[in-house]
């Protein structure tokens, strides 16, 4: 993503995002059942909680997701995660979950296999409208009661 896109991304992000960061995580993952978008909150250094509204997929327990950026940087700095269905714009639609997320290597092909069970086509359409390519890196995040 260009430096643009990321700062058009800040704006556009729900006010609410951020109070997923304080909500009691009692949520499940099955509560993002039927959701075309989660927010995800990692943390920055400073322990400063960051909401990223993202498209997901779920699949053996876990939720996959394809980003870049310094997401990727806050989650191997800091793994611990809380987990939201959200609208585009990461305004919460349920609590939130916590989980342990990590950076998987590539192939990664049971995330993209969970993603696109959730988007179908119209992810594979917006990818190449828009220009963008698989460019990024697929996140595992396992919910705080099935970690390890």
């Amino acid at each position: 993503m260009t430096e643009i896109e990321n700062r058009f991304l800040d704006w556009a992000r729900s006010p609410e995002a951020a109070r997923v960061a304080d909500d009691a995580p009692d949520g499940r993952i099955e509560d993002l059942r039927g959701h075309k978008y989660c927010v995800l909150v990692s943390y920055r250094k400073s322990g400063e909680a960051v909401p990223s509204p993202l498209w997901f997929g779920v699949g053996d327990g876990k939720l996959y997701a394809h980003t870049a950026g310094s997401k990727v940087k806050r989650v191997e700095r800091n793994p611990r995660v809380l987990v939201a269905p959200s609208t585009f714009r990461g305004r919460p639609l349920g609590r939130p979950f916590a989980g342990t997320a990590r950076v998987l290597a590539a192939p990664a092909e049971e995330a993209e296999r969970a993603i696109a069970a959730n988007y179908g086509l119209a992810r594979r359409v917006y990818y190449r409208l828009s220009g963008q390519t698989d460019a990024g890196v697929y996140l595992e995040v396992t919910p705080e009661s099935s970690a390890p």
